[in-house]
């Protein structure tokens, strides 16, 4: 079962998962359990009324945040270390290998009206978008006082910020007084 936005495209789920967090404002969409629960049944990830735990939701927060430091080291070099945490996450989901359809797929084990199981979910995103050909284009804004989560749709993959006229015009502006102040 492959796991995608409504849309239709696992990127933009884990883009959408990632930004639950708006790091500029300070606003965070899955902050308690039941507030999980909601985004997971708002993406179609699990039935609605499905309930979280506190357990669920640490697991979210640390998944959610070592998605973002992976997306982040999309922008250096290739082999980039993930962080730990990420494997933490991923190592406490249930999923297994599923041999069925035209190639093996990432399948939740827990039964579909549990949150780990909706959480199950996006870690099968990652292994769709690497199909997909879209993980390595999945990086966060650069600018720290942002850091959203965007698909570089750049020809040669070199987007540093989500939005040129916001977090580019910010870093550059910044870049050029400093140069006038030591200059």
């Amino acid at each position: 079962m492959t796991e995608t936005h409504p849309d239709g495209d696992p990127a933009l789920l884990l883009t959408d998962f990632v930004n639950t967090l708006n790091i500029e404002p300070g606003t965070d969409e899955i902050a308690t359990p039941a507030e999980l629960a909601g985004w997971l049944a708002e993406q179609g990830l699990v039935p609605g009324g499905t309930p979280a735990g506190d357990a669920d939701l640490h697991t979210a927060i640390t998944l959610r945040e070592g998605l973002r430091e992976a997306m982040s080291a999309h922008h250096g070099p290739r082999g980039a270390d993930y962080p730990d945490d990420l494997e933490d996450a991923l190592a406490a989901l249930p999923l297994r290998i599923a041999l069925t359809g035209p190639r093996p797929a990432l399948v939740p084990l827990d039964p579909p009206g549990s949150a780990a199981a909706g959480l199950a979910r996006i870690a099968a995103a990652i292994t769709d978008s690497v199909a997909a050909g879209t993980w390595p284009r999945l990086k966060v804004c650069q600018e720290d006082t942002c850091r959203w989560a965007f698909l570089d749709t750049s020809k040669n993959r070199s987007r540093s910020w989500c939005s040129m006229s916001v977090c580019g015009n910010r870093t550059k502006t910044r870049a050029y007084r400093a140069r006038r102040r030591s200059g």
